[in-house]
């Protein structure tokens, strides 16, 4: 079988540069997968809000979670959600100022901020966005107590409703500009690298640091 393509509605199917639209449902989780933070979008008080945070995903369901303190979370279960991830790949320098663009990959989700209170689905999400930001932390750190458990909040968004673009390459310069010559164009990548890890100062001295977190930084990501 091959890839699921995605099922755009009027309002997330892509209508400005449509060659860069993917309609693989892989390349949305390849780009939803890769991302360490999402942007969340909701209505509070009839004015949008648009929130950054961490993000997990699990087939066709991307998870998130805060505090049930939290003002716009006491609103988001039912509520209309729009969520987003981005990555930054190049900056694309042209000849016109016109054509200078960015090379990236995007997601962009529409759905409904489903609330979730099945005690097994809930560590499931919660083991999903610790596990998106911090591979091996699941298992290496201690697990949530059943107090924390009920001071935080998780919502599930279905992937159901979603758009993907991507650019890549060089600048689309006209012809013209490119005739005349005279001035650089290209590309210059930008890529996100982890730095050395930096231990907690409460931490006994020569303690080691753990494998999964090692790992990171001899990786640079796409």
């Amino acid at each position: 079988m091959g890839p699921v393509s995605l099922s755009p509605t009027l309002r997330s199917t892509v209508t400005r540069l449509r060659e860069r639209a993917r309609t693989s449902r892989d390349d949305l989780y390849a780009v939803l997968d890769a991302g360490l933070v999402c942007h969340l979008g909701l209505v509070r008080d009839g004015a949008p809000v648009v929130l950054p945070t961490g993000y997990g995903r699990i087939g066709d369901t991307v998870y998130v979670h805060g505090s049930t303190g939290a003002g716009y979370l006491r609103i988001a279960d039912g509520a209309p959600v729009c969520l987003t991830v981005t990555h930054l790949d190049g900056i694309v320098y042209a000849r016109s100022v016109f054509h200078h663009s960015m090379n990236y990959r995007s997601a962009v989700v529409h759905g409904t901020a489903r609330a979730v209170t099945d005690p097994t689905e809930r560590l499931d999400a919660l083991r999903a966005i610790v596990e998106q930001l911090s591979p091996g932390s699941w298992e290496h750190a201690r697990q949530p107590t059943t107090r924390e458990l009920a001071a935080t909040a998780v919502f599930g968004i279905d992937l159901t409703e979603a758009s993907v673009k991507v650019r890549t390459g060089p600048p689309g310069d006209d012809d013209g500009d490119i005739e005349e010559g005279g001035r650089w164009a290209g590309v210059l990548p930008v890529r996100t690298v982890f730095g050395p890890p930096t231990p907690c100062p409460k931490l006994p001295r020569k303690t080691p640091t753990p494998e999964h977190v090692h790992v990171r930084t001899l990786v640079v990501e796409p």
